[in-house]
Order: C-alpha cells, then structure tokens, then sequence
C-alpha cells in the first residue's frame, strides 16, 4: 500500500509553533518514527502553498492520501474540488480539535468530500488514519 501525506500551511513549524496546541515534536522526527511501523509506502509532501497542494492532489497515484490541510481547510474551495476531482481516498487529519478552537475554524470545507475526518489527537491522528487505510484497502469501501 502506498499512502502519501500532505501539509498544508504553516506544518512545517510543528515543534515550534505554538507547543501547547500543536506539541513538540517536529512532524519529520514524527514521519520517521511513521515509517518504521508501517508496512509500505509511506510519501510526505508539505507545502505553504495551496497550488502545490493541489498539484500533488492531481498527480497522485497513491492508493490513499492523509490531508491535513491547515488553514486552507476553511478557506479552499479550490482544494475541495481537487479532492473530489480525484479517484484517491482522502482522509482529512487535524492536530488540535477543531471544535475546541476559534469559531471560524468549525467549518471545513473539504470534510464533505473526504472519506473521513480525524482530529483532537495529536499527531496520533495520521497514525489512526493509516490504521484506517491497512482496513479498507481500495475496492472494500467501493472506490
């Protein structure tokens, strides 16, 4: 099974950024320790940059995709219409709890399009969704 993750936004300061929400480990440090508990492929791409994260939305050939799409999630039509223009399972992941933040970030707009939506747990939440994948492999959950 090849699984690619893709960041969004401001990802690439987890470890710094804001500690109390977010922890302290760096999301590399956390891929790393990802890797050598799953048995396939694991890819990660993070971009601050919403085009590059379409771009590797279209040009995936993975069999599912982890999407934590930061702050583009309540902003990015765009991104919402890459997700649901691709035959890829997309399991939308968020570090903090959505719901346990500021108003504005209740609302998603990708979750719709997704397969599923996995927040509140830290970075557990990508682990959970590659258990998830090692699940429902392509075909048994009809794409």
């Amino acid at each position: 099974m090849r699984i690619l993750i893709l960041n969004g936004p401001n990802l690439n300061l987890l470890g710094t950024r804001e500690p109390e929400i977010y922890g302290n480990q760096t999301f590399l440090a956390y891929f790393n320790k990802l890797k050598t508990h799953f048995q396939g492929d694991l890819e990660y791409i993070q971009s601050n940059v919403e085009g590059e994260l379409i771009n590797a939305l279209h040009a995936s050939d993975h069999d599912g995709i982890i999407l934590n799409a930061g702050g583009y999630t309540h902003t990015s039509v765009a991104l919402r219409d890459a997700i649901s223009g691709i035959q890829i399972p997309v399991v939308e992941v968020h570090i903090s709890n959505l719901a346990q933040r500021e108003e504005f970030r209740h609302n998603s707009f990708i979750t719709a399009v997704c397969a599923g939506s996995i927040m509140g747990f830290g970075l557990d939440g990508y682990r959970l969704a590659l258990e998830w994948f090692k699940g429902n492999e392509r075909g048994k959950i009809g794409y």
